[in-house]
């Protein structure tokens, strides 16, 4: 079955000023290296739809939800509101809302195109992220949490047992985690069907991140001075044995692309062919318990080049190239 890309040209609009680093051109920068490396012509690409506002209920109250909605801005007779601040480092314009529930959107169709077997495994390649995004509010460049709300949609709809996530984007996924003790009551007694593994910089944004190593949440501190053999040696003790074990039956990555060596985000240094090993292993994992299911979802990545470099790595991982 063939890989494939799902996104929407209304994701690029969403704006948090001329000098954020998270902004419409990191869609572009992608979208050039897909047509650079010839890929374009080898996956299969989707528009996403955007998603309906009570699926957003997976992984969020309903007050928030409507806080989000009803405060964004709007544009009536020429007259444009004011940007809105959600949470902080995550501010709405009129464009925002529109480009949110795409995003969110193709987190959900990917888990559809996937589970129906119309994909093998399919790549988000959407804005605004969202694995900041807490169930009662958002942060970090963050509104919702489109992996977690894509990994209950696949449970409530195809009755899968077993959702595993992944993040190694170089910040902490405490939106993630947040989500899966405290809004879908998963812990180590009862995992409620979800493993969560989280890579990042430690003493990073959002600060306050312990270390675990048990189930359902594994989360991996990399040391400022990481660079692939420590990545690498980190994941294989800590990330492989617990999925294994997890034995899941969709693999669901909040790929974040910030620990890249060319990126100010971080001091971690990554380079394209770490994110091609780690994409290779979880594809491993995923045909041994999973029929190969992976959706991947864009979430850091502010160096416009090697992001773009590094999704062509990734991509290339899970089509097998």
């Amino acid at each position: 079955m063939p890989v494939g890309i799902i996104g929407h040209y209304r994701c690029g609009e969403h704006d948090m000023g001329d000098h954020h680093p998270e902004n419409g051109k990191r869609l572009s920068a992608i979208s050039d290296q897909l047509i650079r490396s010839g890929l374009d012509y080898v996956v299969r690409q989707f528009d996403s739809k955007p998603i309906d506002k009570s699926l957003l209920a997976l992984a969020h109250t309903q007050k928030y939800i409507d806080f989000v909605f009803d405060n964004a801005p709007t544009e009536v007779n020429g007259e444009t509101e004011e940007n809105f601040t959600v949470g902080e480092d995550s501010v709405m314009n009129t464009k925002t809302l529109t480009s949110i529930l795409y995003s969110a959107g193709a987190a959900v169709d990917a888990v559809d195109l996937v589970m129906e077997g119309t994909l093998c495994s399919a790549f988000c390649a959407t804005r605004p992220p969202g694995h900041h995004a807490e169930h009662n509010k958002g942060m970090g460049f963050c509104f919702f949490n489109n992996v977690a709300v894509a990994a209950a949609y696949a449970k409530q709809k195809y009755g899968l047992k077993r959702v595993a996530i992944v993040d190694f984007d170089v910040h902490h996924g405490n939106g993630t985690e947040d989500i899966i003790k405290n809004y879908f009551k998963a812990s180590s007694e009862d995992d409620k069907g979800y493993l969560f593994c989280s890579s990042y910089q430690d003493a990073l944004y959002p600060f306050e991140t312990e270390e675990s190593v048990t189930p359902p949440i594994i989360n991996t501190p990399l040391a400022t001075t990481t660079k692939g053999a420590q990545f690498r040696e980190k994941l294989t003790t800590h990330w492989f044995p617990a999925l294994h074990k997890f034995k899941p039956e969709i693999i669901i990555i909040s790929a974040g692309f910030d620990a890249h060596i060319e990126d100010d985000m971080s001091q971690v240094s990554l380079t394209e062919a770490d994110y091609r090993w780690l994409t290779d292993e979880l594809k491993t994992i995923a045909s041994e318990y999973a029929e190969g299911r992976i959706v991947s979802v864009l979430e850091g990545g502010y160096a416009p080049s090697a992001l773009g470099r590094s999704v062509v790595a990734h991509i290339n991982g899970l089509i097998g190239n």
